[in-house]
């Protein structure tokens, strides 16, 4: 059962959602200072919702192609979330660019964990491209969104090792296993009032980095 007073979060996802799993797996815990109050998919059918549902929250979709055009989507996902009563919004697999306008309504109340360290490796194919580039360091970002691509105030970051012999989805099993415990600890410090964003640089008021995970930046 939930803290009574946790914060609510919305998650929105086109895909298999193990970002969300495990969210929802942390909120299950009576101590941690989150809840997932819907679950929102751009596309029907995916794994993700049959996750929202298992764990008894409340999964939506506001499919993209059933608008004509972008802001028309946007405009049903942005409604969509304020119906939640979502104060933050978590991007997990979300497959869709989105616009200056909706990311201005939601500016740092949203969120997105990208399978790189950024500010390398944006956009798709992002393991492949690691090794390609023959990097010794690959992992995994949760950042504040920004309109541009896999842009924004960097909040945390989980570091993984390249080995010799990897190959893209060694590595991404890798990377994801680094995601499922990033994401959920980045969601806690958020609920826990301990994020703020000072001239495009976030601030995490004191958290400590669980073990085996690298983390950047963290202040005091």
């Amino acid at each position: 059962m939930p803290q009574v007073d946790a914060r609510p979060v919305a998650v929105l996802v086109s895909g298999r959602g193990t970002n969300l799993q495990a969210l929802l797996d942390a909120a299950a815990a009576p101590t941690y200072p989150a809840r997932i109050v819907r679950v929102i998919s751009s596309r029907p059918g995916v794994a993700a919702l049959d996750r929202a549902r298992a764990a008894g929250v409340e999964g939506v979709v506001v499919h993209h192609r059933a608008f004509a055009d972008r802001p028309a989507f946007e405009d049903a996902l942005h409604a969509a979330l304020v119906e939640s009563g979502a104060e933050l919004v978590v991007l997990a697999g979300f497959m869709r660019l989105l616009t200056d306008g909706f990311v201005g309504r939601w500016r740092d109340r949203l969120i997105n964990i990208h399978p790189s360290l950024l500010p390398a490796f944006k956009g798709l194919d992002t393991h492949a491209r690691a090794l390609d580039a023959g990097v010794r360091l690959h992992g995994c970002t949760v950042h504040f969104v920004r309109p541009a691509m896999d842009a924004g105030p960097i909040i945390a970051q989980a570091a993984v090792p390249v080995g010799p012999d990897d190959t893209p989805d060694v590595l991404a099993a890798r990377v994801l296993g680094a995601e499922h415990r990033l994401l959920p600890a980045v969601v806690r410090w958020w609920a826990e009032g301990r994020l703020s964003v000072h001239a495009e640089r976030v601030r995490v008021a004191g958290a400590a980095a669980p073990d085996g995970v690298l983390w950047g930046p963290v202040v005091g």
